[in-house]
């Protein structure tokens, strides 16, 4: 277990207050946590310290060779007043698999949740409490050895950060637009699409923005080899309801183990609606499209939990989903995994971990 040492903030900031429209990503708690790497030394020093900058050398390798992860989730109030977190050792479990692609060192699973749970409790005031709402958690670790050369380092920090916010996209849970890119791509088979770093994101943004530019609020990838294969969306994994069957991306070493779409697959068997994770084709897609069974496209995610789809567009075909509305599929997994997030709704899983 680890010792980690709560250093209390002197000058606490004013909680957003209840009707503040949350933005995601943009208000950060008082608090955060800080655990250093050395080789020869392992993980040390874990402390809770105020919210504030970091000094790094501008030589740290993170900059120049970008070795870093990071990892996303949330932790939730319930309506009796306590506090969850949603399938933390998921995550855990993912961001040692980056770790290990990237090279850099495990970190012990109990040691991560300990950390979770304890900057978590410090700040357990800055949880919203309005629909739609949670506390958002971002775990990471950076590359602080100042060397340039193109090895591992050998220093390393492990920070947790936390930020109070709402729905991840304006939409909400009404349908958002979807761009299918056909001109670049954001990874192949055997590279690090499957590790949640930072270059996955980077390699994303060019695409994102023409997108943005068009309208649309999220980028489809398709395979880096055929070109042809639905991959992912930039921040979410990605189902569609093709004449009664749910179909989602086989895992193939370039898409993201998403713990939502683990959760919607295990729901899906459990309700025992037809599920196929394989390969998909964008041509399949739009076929069904024209035969008028494609049904509902929705992604899923830690920030968005279910991002209903209404419109996909591919190359000049635009493909409208449902009739601009939610789905029946895509409401009843978004009710019932937020009923399980939020304590209203039995958790027969055991995917709940109260702090």
């Amino acid at each position: 277990m680890l010792n980690i040492k709560i250093e209390k903030t002197n000058t606490p900031k004013e909680l957003p207050g209840v009707d503040n429209p949350l933005k995601f990503g943009t208000i950060f708690t008082d608090h955060m946590f800080i655990m250093n790497y050395e080789t020869g030394k392992g993980w040390y020093d874990p402390r809770v310290v105020p919210y504030q900058p970091i000094s790094l050398e501008p030589s740290a390798m993170v900059f120049h060779y970008g070795q870093e992860m990071f990892e996303g989730l949330k932790a939730y109030k319930t309506a009796d007043g306590r506090t969850l977190l949603f399938r933390p050792i998921k995550n855990v479990e993912r961001a040692n698999k980056t770790n290990r692609r990237i090279c850099i060192p495990e970190i012990p699973e109990e040691d991560f949740i300990q950390a979770l749970k304890t900057v978590v409790k410090v700040d357990e005031a800055w949880i919203p409490t309005k629909e739609g709402t949670s506390l958002y958690i971002r775990p990471f670790v950076i590359a602080t050895d100042p060397f340039l050369g193109v090895r591992p380092s050998n220093q390393y920090l492990f920070m947790i950060i936390l930020s109070p916010v709402g729905a991840y996209y304006p939409e909400g849970l009404n349908p958002v637009k979807i761009w299918i890119e056909d001109e670049y791509v954001r990874a192949v088979k055997g590279g690090i699409g499957e590790a949640k770093t930072g270059g996955n994101y980077v390699a994303s943004l060019r695409s994102q923005v023409k997108a943005h530019e068009e309208g649309y609020s999220q980028v489809l990838w398709l395979d880096g080899v055929d070109r042809k294969y639905i991959e992912e969306v930039g921040a979410m994994n990605i189902f569609f309801k093709i004449d009664g069957r749910i179909v989602t991306p086989e895992l193939n070493g370039s898409i993201l183990p998403g713990v939502t779409r683990d959760s919607v697959i295990g729901l899906c068997n459990e309700w025992g609606i037809p599920l196929e994770e394989r390969k998909i084709s964008i041509d399949e897609i739009y076929d069904a499209y024209q035969k008028g069974t494609l049904e509902e496209v929705f992604g899923t995610g830690t920030a968005a939990v279910i991002s209903p789809v209404g419109q996909l567009r591919w190359e000049q075909n635009i493909m409208q989903v449902q009739d601009g509305s939610i789905g029946p599929i895509s409401q009843k997994l978004y009710d019932t995994i937020t009923g399980i997030q939020l304590g209203k709704i039995k958790d027969t899983h055991n995917w709940t971990v109260e702090v």
